[in-house]
């Protein structure tokens, strides 16, 4: 299995509104752990919480700058924009665009569908760029 390719699928399916393809890659007994409140760290979980974010960015777009593979592992450091018209986090849509950074980690079994994630996205600077949280000085 390619696993690097099954990134950018996911990636992929993200970025085109499409769930329920997303979701197709994800193990029946998926583990996530980057835990969201209100969400259960499993398969629904996580469908729910791509169901969320792409009703709060119509555009979401989930783009790998970097791929690295290690045994059944896969770390992606990708580009993530969207313009917020939708509520996000009981927040109304603010029309801003988001630009960040996420690193997300995965473990693929024999069959080639996600088994794990841990990831970390900079959801300080979503806030900030969506003006709920005020920037910092420059440094």
């Amino acid at each position: 299995m390619d696993n690097a390719a099954s990134v950018e699928r996911l990636y992929g399916h993200i970025s085109a509104g499409d769930v329920d393809g997303a979701v197709e890659l994800l193990a029946e007994g998926f583990i996530e752990h980057e835990q969201t409140p209100g969400l259960e760290p499993t398969k629904e979980g996580t469908k729910q919480l791509f169901q969320m974010m792409i009703a709060a960015f119509p555009d979401l777009r989930f783009d790998a700058e970097d791929i690295l593979v290690s045994g059944d592992k896969v770390v992606a450091r990708a580009r993530v924009t969207g313009t917020n018209k939708g509520e996000f986090m009981g927040m109304p849509a603010t029309g801003k665009s988001i630009n960040v950074q996420a690193i997300d980690i995965l473990r693929f079994g024999d069959d080639g569908l996600v088994l794990e994630h841990w990831g970390v996205m900079d959801t300080m600077s979503i806030m900030q760029q969506l003006g709920a949280v005020p920037q910092g000085p420059p440094a």
